[in-house]
């Protein structure tokens, strides 16, 4: 896809990845929309892009409610006539012992993580489809492919993800609308609460700059490639998980007891 006047719906634009992503895009000659969850975050990125010349469609509010979303995509509407990139990127993450876990906040990462990207792109598909031409691009993580201890909800969601996209993406084929998955591993944002920077730190995680991220990103989108694994040697973890859990499994048990611990100091954020 060249990304030159393509117009691209994009969520989680505020956060560390998609702000560098938004730069990426603008640069290229992307006209974007950005969906986000509060009126300070989407303010801070606008005056991020200024400098570039780069104006963008703002929309704000709970991405959980249709309403939020059925208004985001009726500005793109208004402004352009449709879609032709979407990029599921907002997400909340959760590092605690599963038998702990909020309840609440179980339901608001699966609405975040998996039900948002769905519903988004379902509204968007009939346009794309109708045109012969479009992307949706959802992304992932690596525990989306490895389910990672203290990590149970946010691999679930991720994994269900990795799932949606492989389907949607063989259901579109001949159609021009092309699925994308993008999978990183742990990236150095707020998204991460301050423990697991501090597992990267002991060398138990390892962690990539948002700007790397956004551009591997891109490139996808500009490669129209299927699926993107980022970062190594989680990438090459991941294939093997696939076909050899149990070596995985015997690799993550000598990092439980040193996890559990650090799992009595975390947080949760959203992207």
């Amino acid at each position: 896809m060249d990304l030159q006047d393509q117009r691209v719906l994009i969520t989680g634009a505020g956060g560390g990845i998609g702000r560098a992503l938004v730069r990426e895009l603008a640069t290229r000659g992307a006209r974007l929309c950005a969906l986000e969850h509060s009126p300070a975050a989407a303010e801070t990125l606008l005056t991020e892009l200024k400098p570039l010349g780069v104006n963008p469609l703002l929309a704000y509010g709970d991405l959980t409610q249709a309403e939020t979303r059925e208004a985001a995509l009726a500005l793109a509407e208004r402004a352009w006539g449709g879609v032709d990139l979407l990029i599921n990127l907002a997400g909340v993450l959760d590092f605690v012992r599963y038998q702990e876990q909020d309840p609440g906040l179980i339901s608001r990462l699966i609405k975040v993580n998996i039900e948002v990207p769905m519903q988004l792109a379902r509204a968007v598909l009939p346009g794309m489809i109708e045109r012969g031409h479009g992307r949706i691009v959802n992304v992932g993580s690596m525990f989306g492919s490895i389910g990672f201890p203290l990590f149970a909800a946010y691999s679930a969601s991720k994994f269900a993800l990795r799932g949606f996209s492989q389907a949607l993406r063989r259901e579109l084929a001949g159609t021009g609308v092309g699925v994308t998955y993008v999978s990183p591993r742990a990236v150095k944002t707020p998204l991460n609460p301050p423990v697991v920077h501090a597992l990267a730190e002991r060398g138990l995680m390892h962690m990539d700059a948002p700007g790397p991220v956004a551009l591997a990103i891109v490139r996808a989108i500009e490669r129209d490639r299927k699926e993107a694994y980022v970062g190594l040697p989680e990438g090459i973890f991941a294939r093997i998980n696939g076909v050899l859990p149990g070596v995985v499994d015997r690799a993550l048990a000598k990092q439980v007891p040193t996890l559990m611990v650090y799992a009595t100091q975390a947080k949760p954020a959203d992207a």
